[in-house]
């Protein structure tokens, strides 16, 4: 038999080397290819991402870093302006309701206070009315003698206009402006003289800017007192029997309600025997119910003229004493209508307080409104920045 023989198989180096290599580049390049697709998924921005380098011994600066992407933070900017500007605004808005809330509580308890000095002051007038209506039934005819008593030809009128001196109180003081500018417009067109006296910081401030002629001026404080009326009804007594002037017409507003006033007109000077004697009164009184501020009117009646018997005697002459009674009187009246404009202008602020304070709640609540929907429109608009992304690695 031939024997059998079987020749070994022989590999090549270099074939096995190329192969091999081969493999390794199709491996880099599949790994690369994966990595550049996920990152063209996203979109990046210099805040997105932040890197810690660690610092000497170790501490990263980590929230150095987290406090600079805060502030790199971009905002979702919703109709005038960004959410974190809305935001802002609405933290104003609701510090100034605080404000006007607080204005609104202060006026109302000078409110408070100058129905005390009315209720206060209403004695002595009773006293005075009484008195004086006696004393004029004693005299008769006799008391038509008096400077203060006597009508006159009236060429030259003196208007006396109470003002505040303060604003924020509603049209307060451009209605009793207007009031007093038109009384003198009216006198003035009837071919009579006519001068101010000005109470109030803001009539002043206004008729001084257009050169209207002004007699005296004085301030109305918060807290009028009987030094001050006594220093107006000097000034208005002094004019008037001098002849400076031949009436004296009193401008105020006439405390109705914590919602309503009027501007009045009234004469001082000359006065009226009759009115004095026959003129009754009012007073006001603060109430709060269910959280809500009201005034309560009450008529008084007038007050009865003392009895003074024929047979009294009198160690002055009785004209004397009306004489006497009547500056009185004239010096409580300027209290009383002074007292009654404070009321007026702080019961004005207080509607012009609330009023703020209601307009600052619906604009808080409009900006609120405004802010939420920005947020949730940033919010829908990361989900589907989030879901496309995730689409793509698909």
């Amino acid at each position: 038999d031939a024997p059998c023989s079987t020749a070994p198989s022989t590999t090549n180096p270099l074939a096995l080397t190329l192969s091999s290599l081969l493999l390794v580049t199709m491996k880099f390049l599949f790994v690369a290819a994966t990595a550049i697709a996920t990152a063209s998924a996203f979109t990046t921005s210099p805040a997105t991402f932040t890197t810690s380098v660690p610092q000497v011994g170790g501490v990263s600066n980590v929230f150095s870093n987290e406090g600079n992407a805060h502030r790199n933070r971009r905002s979702t900017i919703v109709m005038d302006g960004k959410a974190n500007a809305i935001r802002d605004r609405i933290a104003t808005v609701n510090n100034t309701k605080k404000i006007t809330s607080a204005m609104k509580l202060v006026a109302a308890a000078k409110v408070r206070r100058a129905q005390d000095a009315v209720l206060a002051t209403r004695p002595f007038s009773e006293t005075l009315q009484s008195v004086f209506g006696g004393l004029i039934n004693r005299l008769g005819g006799e008391a038509a003698d008096l400077p203060l008593l006597t009508q006159r030809e009236v060429n030259k009128v003196t208007l006396v206009s109470i003002t505040g001196d303060r604003g924020l109180c509603g049209g307060y003081n451009s209605f009793m402006i207007k009031k007093t500018e038109a009384r003198f417009k009216e006198l003035t067109a009837q071919g009579i003289e006519c001068d101010l006296i000005l109470i109030g910081k803001k009539g002043i401030t206004y008729f001084q800017r257009r050169e209207y002629p002004i007699r005296a001026t004085y301030e109305c404080t918060q807290n009028p007192d009987s030094k001050q009326a006594l220093s107006i009804s000097e000034e208005i007594i002094n004019s008037f029997l001098s002849g400076e002037t031949d009436a004296v017409e009193l401008l105020y507003t006439k405390f109705l309600s914590l919602i309503s006033s009027t501007p009045s007109v009234r004469t001082l000077v000359p006065f009226s025997a009759s009115e004095i004697s026959q003129q009754g009164d009012e007073v006001f009184q603060l109430t709060s119910e269910n959280g809500d501020f009201g005034v309560e009117r009450k008529e008084l009646e007038v007050a009865e003229p003392q009895d003074f018997p024929n047979d009294m005697i009198f160690e002055q002459d009785p004209l004397q004493i009306v004489n006497s009674i009547l500056p009185l009187y004239l010096n409580g009246q300027i209290l009383r209508t002074l007292q009654e404009s404070v009321a007026s202008e702080l019961a004005a602020r207080m509607q012009s307080m609330q009023s703020a304070s209601d307009n600052a709640g619906a604009l808080s609540k409009q900006l609120s409104q405004e802010y939420n929907r920005a947020r949730q429109a940033a919010v829908t608009q990361e989900i589907l920045e989030i879901v496309s992304g995730a689409i793509a690695l698909e």
